[in-house]
């Protein structure tokens, strides 16, 4: 228990740096394109490769390699999980490969014959210096997952940490030698890319070699485990498809629309990311082999019971900072963002966008974790057949809201589809399992909510009465209306669920406080 603890703190400690640092260079971004066509040109470009690499890299392959890896390990020993390994390496590149030539060279005719915009020109250019990403991030992934299957955790979640730091030295030392218009400053950020895959794959090779990887080729042809991993990623590659493909769509549709919908979309979500990553994303992974153990050995009512104290906890956390990032969404963008080529108009477009999907955040969150049930359960299709029917309703709800309120419609269909995914989740759990009762869990979210409104309330005045008197002209300033506000309503928050006595609140008072005690000593015995 201690090594698996160790290990999922230095993951945990790893990951939580590399989002900060996913946040700076997102700031870095901002401040050097702002939200005008350019910036979109490059997110929409960034997208595609991006649709690609989790079809092939993160999340399909290796949930199907990784156990196959491991068996080979047990059943056949080193040598033979290594080749393994080398056969399903040699077949991503192989297929990445194929590919990237076919991709490469369809739009370089495309350019050569076509006529475009300079938007949509410049988007096919950055994407053709972009495109062969998509090959280093899924050996960097492959890597990660075979480094996690040997019990190595911290220097795969720092792999991330090396593509951001990647990324953020183009935007300050390589862009500003490309040229002097922003039109050719942003190559310096395309080739950057790649040079951050290399960087994240790059990282991880000495661990590899130290626990005895050595590359060699494999042809994958009729290789036996290329062929199971390719027949167990298929079920998984179809909803990871649906998301990517409405991603690209949504992104294609408003790129054509307007110059600033990509780019303030695209600040908007990295913004969402960080309370999600941190708290929905972190509860799930716990939950996932906890509530397996208990379907195994058939324990349904500890089942139910830890589903519905694992909800419960994300709800008292995500919804402080759904209504904080509501009530606090331009200060919040102002911090972070307005700086450079990020400007007071890009401010409010990313700030409105953000203040439409606050309301999601809890259901954005929710989604992993009902979704894990079900995986638990041994039922994958599931929650792949409703996230599929959500994805497309999530793309009709954004072609419909985009007209008319921009960018800040693509945050409503988000948080609309996310919650018609939450409803059918629940209800096809409740067809699954009749004795999930969830009323007492409803009946605990009044107070919650009460709590809320007064800390909305709160944050709302605060926020309120320092822009009226002190205003946000300079950074000691900006930084005051964010927290004062921020801090104040988590007090109020956090003290009336303690008063009200909520057991959720209670218990992870006392965790956070048990861990504070913990630390000095723990630290004195490392």
């Amino acid at each position: 228990m201690s090594q698996m603890l160790k290990s999922s703190g230095s993951m945990g400690a790893a990951t939580l740096l590399s989002r900060v640092l996913g946040m700076v260079r997102e700031m870095v971004y901002a401040h050097f394109l702002g939200t005008k066509w350019v910036a979109s040109a490059f997110f929409l470009a960034f997208t595609i490769p991006n649709l690609f690499r989790r079809l092939l890299g993160e999340g399909a392959l290796t949930a199907a390699f990784i156990p196959l890896f491991k068996e080979k390990e047990k059943k056949e020993g080193d040598r033979e999980m290594w080749r393994a390994a080398n056969a399903v390496i040699s077949g991503l590149v192989v297929a990445a490969s194929i590919l990237i030539g076919l991709t490469l060279l369809g739009i370089s005719i495309t350019l050569a014959v076509g006529t475009f915009t300079a938007k949509t020109r410049l988007m096919l250019e950055l994407l053709r210096v972009m495109f062969p990403y998509l090959l280093l991030v899924c050996l960097a992934a492959t890597f990660m997952g075979m480094l996690n299957a040997r019990g190595h955790f911290f220097i795969p979640a720092m792999g991330a940490t090396m593509l951001n730091l990647a990324m953020i030295a183009s935007v300050l030392f390589l862009a500003p030698h490309m040229g002097s218009t922003p039109q050719t400053q942003i190559f310096g950020l395309a080739i950057g890319v790649l040079v951050a895959g290399v960087a994240q794959a790059g990282f991880q090779l000495p661990t590899l070699r130290r626990e005895g990887y050595r590359f060699e080729w494999i042809a994958p042809w009729k290789n036996e485990t290329v062929r199971q991993v390719v027949q167990k990623m298929l079920p998984g590659t179809i909803g990871v498809a649906a998301f990517q493909i409405n991603v690209a769509l949504t992104y294609g549709f408003a790129f054509w629309y307007g110059h600033s919908i990509v780019a303030s979309f695209n600040y908007a979500v990295r913004l969402m990311e960080l309370p999600q990553g941190v708290c929905g994303i972190s509860l799930a992974t716990y939950l996932l082999p906890t509530l397996t153990g208990l379907a195994t050995e058939k324990k349904f009512p500890e089942f139910r019971a830890t589903l519905k104290q694992g909800v419960s906890y994300l709800i008292f956390i995500n919804l402080l900072a759904s209504v904080l990032l509501l009530v606090l969404a331009e200060p919040i963008v102002r911090l972070l963002f307005e700086r450079g080529e990020f400007d007071a108009a890009s401010t409010y477009g990313v700030a409105w966008t953000v203040a439409t999907m606050a309301p999601g955040l809890i259901a954005f969150s929710l989604v992993n974790i009902l979704a894990r049930a079900f995986y638990a359960l041994g039922d994958i299709q599931t929650p792949m057949r409703i996230s599929v029917a959500c994805l497309a309703l999530n793309l009709v709800f954004a072609l419909w809201a985009i007209v008319p309120f921009h960018e800040a419609g693509l945050g409503a269909a988000n948080t609309m589809s996310a919650l018609f995914n939450v409803w059918l989740l629940l209800h096809a759990l409740r067809v699954k399992m009749p004795q999930l009762v969830l009323q007492s869990l409803f009946e605990r979210m009044l107070p919650m909510l009460g709590a809320a409104a007064g800390a909305a309330a709160l944050a709302w005045t605060l926020s309120w009465f320092w822009e009226r008197n002190i205003g946000h002209e300079h950074l000691p300033q900006r930084i005051g209306a964010v927290f004062v506000p921020a801090i104040s309503a988590s007090l109020l928050y956090v003290a009336t669920l303690l008063w009200l006595k909520i057991g959720s609140a209670w218990e992870i008072f006392n965790l956070v406080s048990a861990k504070l005690h913990r630390s000095a000593p723990t630290d004195a015995e490392e």
